[in-house]
C-alpha cells in the first residue's frame, strides 16, 4: 500500500473470487480497483436515468442520480485533498478510496426517487423491508456482476464497503429499538455476515449506536452528500422556477419557533441577495469550497480504532457550515420536495412501482399465485427467482428487478403491462 494508513486488513475483500489485488494487478491498488469496478457496472451506467429531485427527462439542467454521483466523489476527493495538510489532521486518507465510495454511494436507489425507496419498503414489509443503503450493499456484493463460473459480486475490499455502510443497524435490531418495522436507515437481517465482515469479526460493544458509527471515508462520504445535494438542489430549484425571491421569503416567514433562527442567518439574507442579483449560481459554485475547507480531524478511540486508522479519527465540520447546510436543505424539503408538483410524480411513481410488485407477485410467490404463473421477467432475473428457496427469497429478487429498473424502463414495463395499446411480441423496449 503507497500509505502507512492502510493495512492489509483494509484492502482484504469480501467473497471468494480469485485472486484479489494488487496480486492479479500490480499496477492499481485494491481501491482503484474498487473504483474502476463501479464505474464500468451496468448499475453504475443506470444512475443517468434515476431520479435525484425532478423525474428523469423532466429538465435538460437537472442532475440525475449519475450526476450527483459523480459531484459526491469529485468533493469527497477534494475533502481528502484537503485534510491532507498538515493543520487538518495530516493523514493519508486514500484519495480513490473515497471517489470509490462516492460513485458507489447511490447505486441501489430505485426509480422514482425517495418515494420509490419509500413505497419498496412497503411493499417488502413481510420480506424483510427494503432501504437504499442496504440495496446498495447488495447490490456490491451480490448483484452488480454476473459470471458464467456462478459468482457474483464485486469483491469489494473491507474499507470500499465499510466506507459505503452510511447505516450499520440490522433491519431487525431497529425494529427492537422502535417498537415497528424502521421506515429507512437499516441494512438487511440477511447482511449481518457483512457487518461481521467489516467489523473483523468483533463484536460491537453494548449501547454502540451503530448507525452513528462510520469509517473516516464513510464520514467524508456523508458530509460531500450533503453538500451536494444542499446546495445542487436550491440551484436546480430556483432554475425550475420552484425557488424564487417571492416563495423563499414565504417560506422564512412560515418558520415554527425550532426553525426560526434559519430566517434571521446572515447566509439565508446572502442568498436572497443571490437570487435577486441573478448570481445564484457563481456564488453557490463557489461555496462547494467553502463546505470543504470546513472539514477537520480529530483522535477518537473506539472498539475497532487500535485495528484499522480509519476508525482512529472522526471528522468535525465548522458549526456555522454546518448550520448553513441545515437551512439549504430544510428550504429544499419544505418549497421543492414538499411542492404539489414533485408530490404529484412521487404519487404516480408510487402507483407504478405498486401495480408492477403485485403483478410479479401473483405469478412468482408462492402464497399469491392462483391459475398459471406466467414468465414475466427477463432472464437471469426470472431464473434467480424461481430458483430461491423461499418465499422471501422469492420477494427479495422481485424487489431486486424492479429497484434497478430506471425511471423510463419502470414507466415502459407499466404500459407494457397495463396499457392495452402500448407493445406487441415484436416490441422488447
Amino acid at each position: 500500500m503507497p500509505d502507512a494508513f492502510y493495512t492489509d486488513f483494509d484492502s482484504a475483500a469480501w467473497g471468494d473470487h480469485g485472486p484479489q489485488p494488487p496480486a492479479n494487478d500490480p499496477h492499481r491498488s485494491p481501491y482503484q480497483v474498487d473504483r474502476d469496478r463501479v464505474v464500468f457496472s451496468f448499475a453504475f451506467r443506470r444512475l443517468q436515468s434515476k431520479t435525484q429531485v425532478f423525474q428523469s427527462g423532466e429538465y435538460d439542467f437537472y442532475r440525475t442520480r449519475l450526476t450527483h454521483s459523480l459531484e459526491v466523489a469529485r468533493i469527497a476527493r477534494s475533502i481528502g485533498e484537503w485534510l491532507r495538510r498538515e493543520e487538518m489532521g495530516g493523514q493519508f486518507v486514500d484519495l480513490d478510496l473515497l471517489e470509490a465510495i462516492g460513485l458507489a454511494h447511490d447505486l441501489g436507489h430505485p426509480p422514482y426517487g425517495h418515494i420509490g425507496e419509500r413505497k419498496l419498503n412497503e411493499l417488502m414489509a413481510d420480506y424483510g423491508g427494503f432501504e437504499g443503503n442496504a440495496q446498495t450493499l447488495r447490490i456490491l456484493t451480490q448483484l452488480i456482476y454476473e459470471r458464467a463460473d456462478g459468482a457474483t459480486g464485486m469483491s469489494p475490499t473491507r474499507a470500499f464497503l465499510d466506507g459505503v455502510l452510511k447505516y450499520k443497524a440490522l433491519r431487525s435490531e431497529e425494529t427492537d429499538r422502535l417498537g415497528e418495522p424502521p421506515e429507512n436507515h437499516f441494512i438487511y437481517n440477511e447482511q449481518a455476515n457483512i457487518r461481521d465482515f467489516v467489523f473483523g469479526g468483533r463484536a460491537a460493544p453494548d449501547g454502540l449506536k451503530l448507525n452513528d458509527f462510520k469509517s473516516i471515508e464513510c464520514q467524508i462520504m456523508d458530509w460531500a452528500d450533503d453538500t451536494a445535494y444542499s446546495l445542487h438542489d436550491i440551484v436546480d430549484g430556483a432554475k425550475a422556477g420552484f425557488l424564487t425571491v417571492d416563495t423563499v421569503q414565504s417560506w422564512a416567514a412560515g418558520l415554527d419557533d425550532k426553525h426560526a433562527w434559519m430566517a434571521d442567518h446572515p447566509k439565508f439574507r446572502d442568498l436572497l441577495a443571490n437570487m435577486a442579483a441573478n448570481k445564484l449560481e457563481p456564488k453557490f459554485a463557489r461555496k462547494v469550497g467553502d463546505f470543504i475547507h470546513a472539514c477537520k480531524l480529530e483522535p477518537v478511540e473506539n472498539f475497532l480504532s487500535d485495528l484499522t486508522q480509519r476508525h482512529a479519527y472522526t471528522v468535525v465540520i465548522e458549526p456555522e457550515v454546518k448550520q448553513e447546510c441545515a437551512i439549504y436543505k430544510k428550504l429544499a424539503l419544505d418549497v421543492i420536495f414538499k411542492s404539489t408538483r414533485i408530490q404529484q410524480i412521487e404519487f404516480k411513481g408510487g402507483v407504478i412501482l405498486t401495480k408492477l410488485f403485485n403483478a410479479l407477485a401473483e405469478h412468482y410467490l408462492p402464497g399469491r399465485v392462483s391459475g398459471r404463473a406466467l414468465k414475466l421477467l427477463p432472464e437471469p432475473a426470472h431464473s434467480w427467482t424461481i430458483a430461491a428457496d423461499s418465499e422471501a427469497a422469492r420477494a427479495r429478487y422481485l424487489c431486486d428487478f424492479i429497484a434497478s429498473l430506471t425511471d423510463p424502463q419502470a414507466a415502459r414495463l407499466y404500459k407494457r403491462l397495463f396499457d392495452p395499446d402500448f407493445g406487441s411480441i415484436t416490441d422488447l423496449s
